[in-house]
């Protein structure tokens, strides 16, 4: 199993994207580590409030993912430089200040990956 430092894996969140949308939130990020694929969505978690797979779109590449359809058996690529989107819905979670956020996906060659960061919506 590959280990990726947390330090490196924050450089994936683009900082200043998370928006407040209606009965959600939205953020970017852009893979700057090198090719890989994304083989499940675990979990969002803005401030206090986690969304489910269920909860969550990944739009990256000209397609619209719903979370809980990315699997080991049906992963994304998420190439070097390539840009996506994580719009999660169904609960108001941004607040006004800052904002704890932790991404928690799947990956083929490092298993569970954990992204944490604040950001200032």
């Amino acid at each position: 199993m590959v280990v990726v430092p947390e330090f490196l894996i924050r450089r994936v969140y683009k900082k200043g994207s998370l928006k407040k949308i209606e009965n959600g939130a939205s953020l970017d990020l852009k893979n700057v580590l090198g090719p890989g694929f994304i083989s499940g969505f675990n979990y969002v978690k803005i401030n206090e409030i986690v969304f489910e797979p269920k909860d969550v779109k990944f739009i990256t590449a000209g397609q619209e993912l719903a979370g809980d359809s990315v699997s080991e058996a049906n992963p994304v690529a998420f190439r070097l430089n390539q840009e996506g989107t994580l719009v999660m819905q169904g609960k108001d979670c941004v607040v006004e200040g800052k904002n704890k956020i932790v991404i928690e996906v799947m990956n083929p060659e490092a298993g569970k990956v954990q992204l944490t960061v604040e950001d200032i919506a």
